[in-house]
């Protein structure tokens, strides 16, 4: 099998020194196509060029799975721990390109009817500040501070949130699982508190009468009770009743306006 040319060259190799000496996870058979210890030296450079895992599985040619089942293998902590290692450099190499995007801007072309004319540098105000808040939380964590932990990083408001969510989905689980009875309960002093704040307002709004107009009421009731007893009206009758006589005219409706096509100037010129 014939190998592809290593695409290292197109990277930013890591300065000698920075990546930690390590021991090559050793293989039961030795394959020129496999995973011998120069390919396993090599991965770890370039996974410290790039940071991605894919990025230098393509540089040594070998597939990302066969880089994780390597990982996993007897003999492999020193492997592993360079691997840790050099994910550390390729995230720092990460935020340095992106730290240059931030202040310097990203150049972009413009076009006008399919045709270049120009470019125009944009800058990513929000980008700057998510790297602001890593870096210096205490400074630039819009005041949010926790008690004994400083200001929280882009890293602790995410972490926060997710145990926001934890506690939520906690409590609404504890919720599902409340008795019925319980929840009848609860139901019923619901309804019970209802009751007794309208009866407070029914009784306030009854002492705003004079003596004589709740006397004519009550004289009202009476009467209005003795007619029912005498005819033995129904139960819906005496309910619709106690609101008050009905209205046996009509509410006058509003004309309805008709419109014709020659009220929008139909036809004319």
């Amino acid at each position: 099998m014939t190998r592809k040319k290593d695409p290292r060259t197109a990277r930013l190799p890591v300065p000698a020194g920075e990546l930690p000496p390590f021991t090559p996870v050793p293989r039961q058979y030795v394959r020129h196509d496999g995973w011998t210890p120069e390919r396993q030296i090599a991965f770890i450079e370039a996974l410290a060029d790039t940071g991605s895992v894919e990025a230098a599985c393509k540089a040594v040619d070998m597939s990302q799975a066969g880089a994780y089942n390597l990982r996993r293998q007897p003999g492999a902590e020193s492997f592993r721990k360079a691997w840790q290692a050099a994910l550390g450099l390729g995230v720092a190499l990460v935020e340095d390109v992106v730290m240059h995007r931030a202040l310097n801007g990203v150049e972009e072309p413009l076009y006008s009817y399919g045709r270049l004319i120009g470019t125009r540098r944009r800058y990513n105000d929000r980008l700057l500040m998510f790297i602001l808040r890593n870096r210096t939380p205490e400074r630039f964590a819009d005041g949010k501070r926790v008690s004994g932990m400083g200001g929280l990083n882009a890293v602790g408001q995410m972490e926060l949130e997710r145990v926001k969510k934890q506690w939520r989905a906690e409590w609404e689980t504890e919720q599902r699982n409340v008795p019925p009875a319980e929840i009848r309960a609860s139901i019923d002093r619901k309804i019970e508190e209802i009751r007794l704040r309208l009866e407070r307002e029914h009784a306030a709004k009854w002492a705003m009468l004079s003596a004589e107009t709740r006397a004519a009421w009550d004289a009202f009731t009476a009467l209005r009770d003795r007619d029912l007893d005498t005819i033995k009206a129904h139960p819906d009758l005496r309910r619709n009743l106690t609101r008050g006589p009905f209205s046996t005219t009509p509410e006058p409706r509003a004309p309805r306006t008709e419109w014709t096509v020659m009220d929008d100037d139909f036809g004319k010129a």
